[in-house]
């Protein structure tokens, strides 16, 4: 099953683009940039909360609004290319992207700020989703590997450098860059686009054959889900009206796109696409690259800010030297042994790396600081350039060109809902393992217990020294015992964090070792041709 094409119909009318590379610089600008948008945004979203005067309410909401409209759009961005071409996809809503980011920061008004932050997410979503056809179409085909693995790449690279980013800007050069970096890029994309992509007509024999029906009904229903998911551990989940309603609604509505589907004649995402004993192997896998990938995009950054009591820029350092750089040469790596390999054993080495990454992190103890995350930080930069990569070009070298949209179509919802599931339950194992641990350990800290007793006193003799209060100091101690019982229950609930890392990367091993091997193509390495 040679991959010669990525086109799910006649190709756009037009004359070919005389820069098809500059075209591919311009969506893996649109990958980065998403990539980028989302972290900074998770990252910076306390300095946000605080510089435009919203509560932790508003702000939770604030980024609801920035993401969930992403998966709106983003199924049917590939299709809306091969239709309408590349350049209209791209050069305008680029622009009315710079426009919206740019005027963000002047905003007070918090209804504004929602419609803004809306349809920046709306426009985010158009960036990412053509990325890897526009990829397979204009570079040739020796060059395939070195484009996807530039496309995996972003996701890494961005996750763990926008650590050090956040710090950088809003410590020194102004809160406003965490959106007005996007900006600036932004326009650069516009420009490669416009001037690598031809004038193509808009291709009507796609267009007369739409299924705008299942576009509208995936698109609505998974970004209810994701605002649902995104809201439900602040809200209680299903104790809270609005996030069954969300939840609920969007269920039923990619249940109405399942039977859309089936009933209309020109399916645009049928789920039969995903049928393949590879692809659904691959999926799978990828979903368990999701969870394992959380001990470095998570776990890590949540024990040095909550535990550790550590700031961005104080951690960010670690994460930029000890895993953003070094995925440069692992990726440069992955790229050399797809080329020569199967690979199916490059995953595996990516994906054996995270497991050992996760073990490590089971010996996490409360005195553990940035320092001492280097040794995980650095396997986990071997997982991060190896896994995702290689998984990347094993779904390509299994892929139906006649269902290349469709295919694409799925990718978005791994890309966007997937992860967000991934995460929120990942959130939600914390929570409850910490109130299990707290509760385990506040078991054997009883007021008769000589060695509570004995911590007691030492304690209030520490206070006593400070304050003339006796009662006070009583207080002041009895408050950090507490507070001690909270600090290891948390360490004991990131510790269980990386246990579920560690056995999604397990179960990810025994996935891979199911797939057989790729059709030969375009994509199939030396050593097995």
């Amino acid at each position: 099953m040679t991959v010669v094409t990525t086109s799910g119909g006649p190709p756009p009318a037009g004359n070919a683009s005389h820069h098809p590379r500059l075209a591919v610089a311009a969506v893996l600008l649109g990958a980065f940039i998403a990539s980028f948008d989302v972290r900074l945004f998770a990252l910076g979203l306390p300095d946000l909360r605080g510089q435009l005067g919203l509560s932790f309410d508003e702000g939770a909401w604030l980024a609801t609004a920035t993401t969930a409209p992403q998966i709106l759009i983003a199924p049917a961005i590939a299709w809306l290319a091969a239709v309408f071409g590349l350049r209209r996809v791209l050069v305008w809503p680029s622009m009315l992207y710079v426009a919206t980011t740019l005027i963000i920061p002047f905003v007070r008004s918090y209804e504004l700020l929602l419609v803004l932050h809306f349809v920046r997410g709306l426009l985010l979503g158009v960036f990412v989703p053509a990325t890897i056809m526009v990829v397979l179409h204009n570079l040739p085909k020796h060059w395939w590997i070195v484009g996807l693995a530039a496309y995996s790449f972003r996701l890494s690279f961005t996750g763990n450098a926008g650590v050090s980013l956040v710090g950088y800007y809003v410590d020194q050069v102004g809160w406003q860059w965490l959106y007005w970096q996007d900006a600036v890029v932004a326009v650069l994309m516009a420009l490669l686009t416009w001037l690598g992509t031809p004038r193509e007509g808009v291709n009507r024999t796609m267009l007369e054959k739409a299924d705008w029906s299942g576009m509208l009904l995936l698109g609505a229903g998974l970004a209810l889900i994701y605002a649902g998911c995104d809201q439900g551990n602040r809200l209680d989940w299903f104790e809270s009206g609005p996030v069954t309603g969300l939840i609920v609604a969007g269920t039923l509505l990619v249940i109405a796109f399942l039977v859309n589907e089936v009933i209309v004649s020109e399916p645009w995402a049928s789920p039969t696409v995903l049928m393949s004993r590879n692809i659904a192997l691959v999926l799978l896998t990828m979903m368990t690259y999701m969870v394992t990938s959380l001990s470095n995009t998570m776990l890590v950054p949540n024990f040095l800010t909550g535990i550790a009591g550590l700031r961005p820029e104080q951690i960010g350092g670690m994460f930029l030297f000890y895993t953003a750089l070094p995925l440069c040469i692992t990726v440069v790596v992955a790229v050399w042994l797809l080329r020569r390999i199967d690979a199916r054993i490059v995953a595996l080495l990516g994906l054996t790396s995270f497991a050992i990454a996760a073990w490590m992190g089971t010996r996490i103890t409360h005195e553990w600081a940035p320092d001492n995350f280097i040794p995980m930080a650095l396997v986990q930069a071997v997982g991060q350039g190896l896994t995702f990569t290689a998984l990347l070009i094993f779904v390509v070298s299994n892929l139906n060109p006649a269902r290349a949209i469709a295919f694409v179509a799925y990718i978005q919802v791994l890309r966007l809902n997937v992860i967000e599931v991934a995460t929120t339950a990942m959130t939600t194992w914390l929570r409850v393992r910490q109130q299990v641990h707290s509760n385990l350990t506040g078991l054997y800290v009883s007021a008769g217990d000589s060695d509570v007793a004995q911590a007691l006193g030492r304690l209030t003799g520490r206070f006593a020294e400070q304050s003339a209060a006796a009662e006070t100091a009583v207080t002041r101690a009895t408050a950090t015992l507490a507070s001690i019982v909270r600090r290891e229950a948390n360490v004991l609930s990131i510790i269980d964090g990386f246990q579920v890392a560690f056995w999604a990367a397990i179960v990810g091993l025994l996935l891979i070792s199911l797939m057989r091997a790729a059709p030969p193509g375009p994509l199939t390495p030396v050593g097995a041709k």
